[in-house]
This record gives structure tokens, sequence and C-alpha cells, in this order.
């Protein structure tokens, strides 16, 4: 398999130590003499192979550092028998270097364990051998040439690693920031939509179902009485949409609405049913105080049951029941189920699942279906540590 092409920051390594190489052979400079005990290969030529495969070592730093590091020993070891090339142990260095910073974790472990134990034998065996104080030199020289960029090469892969934790750590943390975000959006939409189809949808099923009426049925009185609920039910919307565009404008966030329904709202909403054509009866159950979110999710649901009754029931009794047990308001909502014969106003389906998400908010249930020949609404609201329906519903 070829290896990748060497990077271009060592090319220019590589290519500068061996022109360096070659000047300090040209201008006759070496590490030791002809005379030194450890010279083998004197002259200025065999310097050179030691010096050409060292720069061609440093082709390899970063993409294969551990043949750079195993080709290179032994090239270093060459130069040693030679008068030597500071260039040759320059470019080693480096190599040693690169291998703890571009290699693998093992092998840099491995690789500054090899490098401490071999500048600590340098050190004790020449003095041991030779009981003079010049022998720790050549612990010195190992130290300087291979610990001491091991070592470096650790440090600074320490500080890499730990830079790129950080970085990481800072991007999981504006993902999820971003992933909060969304979800308030989402959140916040679902409720406005929740509120505005609550808010509106009974006013406009009211003009959709009169004014049907006015359209189909030529008689001047029944077409004015019509229009007379057409209009009220007109303007108590129009009302409804500016206080809901002022909240928006306002940010809504600062300040709740000017006025939250609650369970004493529900007389009110069951007399403008009635105005809007329904029988409707009324049974609150027993007096008392619930949680503000449990009086608005129980007000919308019975508000948006009553408006599905408007728009679907048959003609018959609307009842609706409120009682409080076992720690939980429950809201039932029953009306006329079957074939309707006078206007029907469409629906979109998604009253049912505004007051599905309403009870789910609270840790409540709910359930919409036939029962018999009446279409129910029932839904159980805990009283016990309410979640912020205000907020999110």
């Amino acid at each position: 398999m070829a290896l990748p092409r060497p990077h271009r920051f060592d090319v220019y390594i590589a290519v500068g130590g061996l022109l360096g190489g070659l000047l300090l052979v040209g201008i006759g400079l070496a590490t030791r003499t002809a005379k030194d005990p450890i010279t083998l290969f004197d002259g200025p030529w065999p310097i050179l192979v030691p010096l050409t495969v060292m720069a061609g070592c440093e082709l390899l730093r970063r993409t294969a550092p551990r043949a750079a590091l195993l080709i290179g020993t032994p090239a270093i070891c060459a130069d040693v028998m030679t008068q030597g090339s500071l260039a040759t142990v320059l470019m080693f260095t480096d190599i040693v270097y690169a291998a703890v910073l571009y290699g693998p974790l093992a092998a840099a472990r491995r690789t500054q364990w090899i490098t401490g134990l071999l500048t600590v034998a340098a050190t004790l065996v020449p003095y041991a051998l030779w009981r003079v104080p010049e022998a720790l030199l050549i612990g010195v020289a190992v130290g300087i040439v291979a610990y001491a960029p091991a070592a470096t090469g650790w440090i600074v892969r320490n500080h890499r690693d730990a830079a790129e934790a950080a970085r990481l750590r800072a991007e999981q943390t504006a993902l999820l920031a971003e992933m909060d975000r969304s979800q308030a959006v989402t959140a916040e939409r679902a409720r406005m939509a929740r509120e505005l189809h609550d808010m509106v949808a009974n006013h406009l099923s009211a003009i959709a179902i009169h004014s049907t009426a006015a359209l189909s049925i030529d008689k001047p009185a029944t077409s004015r009485e019509a229009l007379s609920v057409i209009r009220e039910n007109s303007v108590e919307g129009l009302a409804e949409m500016r206080r809901l565009i002022g909240i928006l404008r306002d940010g809504g966030g600062d300040r709740e609405p000017s006025a939250v329904p609650t369970l004493d709202g529900l007389t009110a909403l069951v007399e403008g049913a009635r105005a809007n054509g329904l029988d409707v009866s009324l049974d609150t159950g027993d007096e008392g105080d619930a949680p503000a979110p449990v009086e608005l999710a129980a007000y919308r649901i019975v508000q948006e049951s009553l408006t599905n009754a408007l728009k679907h029931a048959c003609p018959g009794r609307v009842t609706v029941r409120l009682a409080r047990r076992d720690g939980s308001l429950t809201v039932a909502v029953s009306s006329p189920y079957g074939d309707r014969d006078g206007p029907r106003a469409p629906g979109s389906g998604s009253g049912l699942a505004g007051m599905r998400e309403r009870a789910a908010l609270l840790g409540g249930t709910f359930e919409a279906g036939p029962d018999g020949n009446h279409w129910t609404v029932r839904a159980s609201l805990p009283l016990a540590e309410p979640q912020e329906e205000g907020a999110t519903a």
C-alpha cells in the first residue's frame, strides 16, 4: 500500500536538513575528529549516508512517525561511527518529537519510557565502567538528543488533546443549546396554536353555522337573528385576536394574558353557547380551588368540546360535568351523536389533539369517542404539583 503524500511542511524540513548537512560537509565542519576513538569511518563522504537517510525519514515524520523513528534510529547509530553531522542529530531529535506527537498513543508512551531508560543507562553504565565524571556527559548527550524531544512531544500532545477536548465540549454545548432553543420554539408555537384555536374557533364556528342557516332559510326573522349572532361572535373573536396579537407583539414572556380563563368563567361560556343555539347544562360539582394551570386546561377543554358540539352534535341536551375526586379534576362533556340534518361547520381535527396535549402536559389523561348515542369527552387533570401549563400550554 502506497504511503500518503508527505506534508508540505515536512518536505521543507527534509530539504532544509539535507542542504544544511551538505553545507556543513562542504565546509568540513563535523561533530568529531577523525582521531576520535568511536570514529570508524573517517572522511566527509560516510557522513552523507546517515544524513540522506535521516532526511528521508523527515518526509515520514507526520504520515508514518513510527516507521520514521525505526529507520532513523539505525541512521543515528551509523552517524556515531562517522565524524558526524550536526544536521543529522537535529533531524533525529525532530523525528523523536514527531513520533511522540503524531504517533499512536501507546507508541508515544513507549517511546517516552524507552528514551528515558536509555538516558539513565547512558548515564550510569559509562560512569560505572570508567569512574570519571566526564562519563556522565554521555548520559547528558543522550538525554538531549532522545529524551528531551520525547518529553517535549508528550507535553505538546497533552496540550493539543486538551484543546481538542475543549473544542468538542464547546461544540456539544452549542448543539445542546440549539436543540433546547428549537424545542422551546416548537413548544411555544404549539402553545400559541392551541390558544389561537381555542379562543377563535368557537366564534368562527358559530359564524359559519349561522351564516349557513341565514343563506339556506328564506325567513327575514331567522336571517336577522343569525346576523345578530354572527355580529356578536365576530366582535368577540376580533377582541380575542387583538389580545393575542398584543401578547405576541410584547414578547409574551414578561407578562401573562390580561384575562386568563378560570373555572369561574364556565357559566359565561355556557351562556354564550346557549346564545349560539346549544342546549347546555352545567354541573361544576363541589366548589373548591384548583391550580391555575388546571383551571385553564379545564376551561379550554370545555370550550373546545362546546365548539365541537356546535359544529357536529345532533339536536339534544349537551351536558358539562366537573368533579373533584382522588386528587384529580374530572371534566366530562357529552353531546348527542349521530346524523345531523342542519348545517355543519367543517373541522380540522386539531381540537381533539389540542385537548389531548393539554391533559398530557399536566400529567393527566384524555379520551374522546362515541358512547352509545352520545359523543363523550372525558379528561382527568391532577390537582397536585401540576406542570407550568400557563407557560407551555
